[in-house]
């Protein structure tokens, strides 16, 4: 691909990564997708956009991580080309996309660079569009985008469109192991057993959120996809118990997986956990909890 062309402006945007807190599936909906019912807060780890306005009218994208397209298939691209084509911007743009958050780990990477392309591309093109207007238009590219958009901690429902902004998440340490596997979200959803569904358990995270109780926080914890994703990949499951005798406050998958992640109110704590699993995998991350973009 030829990127030699004018460029007219030059923007950053920052995309974090999301955690499943809760992850309540409620049935099949007749569209296809799952009802679900989560909370879902954003991390600080994160992948960086660059835009650059160029003048002819072409829609680039630039990476260096062999497992992201750079066509039609990436998300990015098709926020790019959806405002494109509802708002008739007749220029162009390069997205360079600098990945830190692992591929198909349920931590929303995809969704989370199509927000900011969105955010990205609002400011570029001199949109003016709201937040909630970007949301909207993120529905249409995929279910966790609209959270991505705003950030934060929010509870979802729907398909995972329909936003509630939550109290933050009180300051902690989050660690993230990513196993040497990749998980496909549709899959997962599509082996669900509606039978052996545990109890809900997001409304009492939304109360202890609101409460700024961290004990109950971590106690509420729950992602019904967990048994799936267990049961076709046993490591995950191996890994959540590994993490969880090495003391954190509470472990987690996130998503369909396969992330786990386990929360610490110690810094030194987290850190020893982090230390502890790094000869266990490759891809280990000790983070804060929340991020600004």
């Amino acid at each position: 691909m030829n990127f030699r062309t004018e460029v007219l402006l030059l923007l950053y945007e920052k995309a974090p990564a999301k955690i499943n807190l809760t992850l309540d599936v409620l049935g099949k909906r007749e569209d296809g997708y799952h009802e679900v019912d989560m909370v879902m807060t954003t991390i600080d780890l994160a992948d960086r956009l660059t835009f650059e306005l160029l003048q002819e009218d072409v829609i680039q994208i630039q990476t260096y991580d062999r497992f992201i397209p750079n066509d039609q298939r990436n998300l990015a691209y098709q926020a790019a080309q959806l405002l494109k084509e509802t708002y008739h911007v007749e220029q162009g743009v390069r997205m360079t996309i600098q990945k830190r958050i692992p591929v198909a780990a349920g931590l929303a990477g995809g969704s989370t660079d199509a927000a900011a392309a969105l955010r990205g591309l609002n400011r570029l093109w001199q949109l003016n569009l709201s937040v909630d207007e970007l949301a909207q238009h993120g529905a249409q590219i995929g279910s966790d985008v609209p959270f991505c958009v705003y950030g934060g901690t929010a509870r979802a429902t729907g398909r995972g469109e329909q936003i509630e902004h939550l109290a933050a998440m009180p300051h902690s340490w989050i660690v993230l192991v990513k196993p040497a596997i990749s998980v496909s979200t549709a899959a997962i959803y599509g082996k669900v057993d509606y039978s052996i569904l545990g109890q809900h358990s997001t409304e009492q995270m939304v109360e202890a959120l609101n409460q700024g109780d961290y004990s109950t926080i971590c106690q509420a914890m729950q992602n019904a996809l967990e048994p799936v994703t267990f049961r076709q990949y046993p490591e995950v499951a191996r890994l959540k118990e590994k993490m969880q005798k090495m003391g954190a406050d509470a472990v987690l998958m996130s998503g369909s997986g396969p992330t786990v992640f386990a929360i610490a109110k110690n810094e030194e704590r987290a850190k020893r956990i982090y230390n502890g699993l790094r000869g266990f995998c490759t891809e280990v991350y000790c983070v804060r909890m929340g991020s600004e973009r």
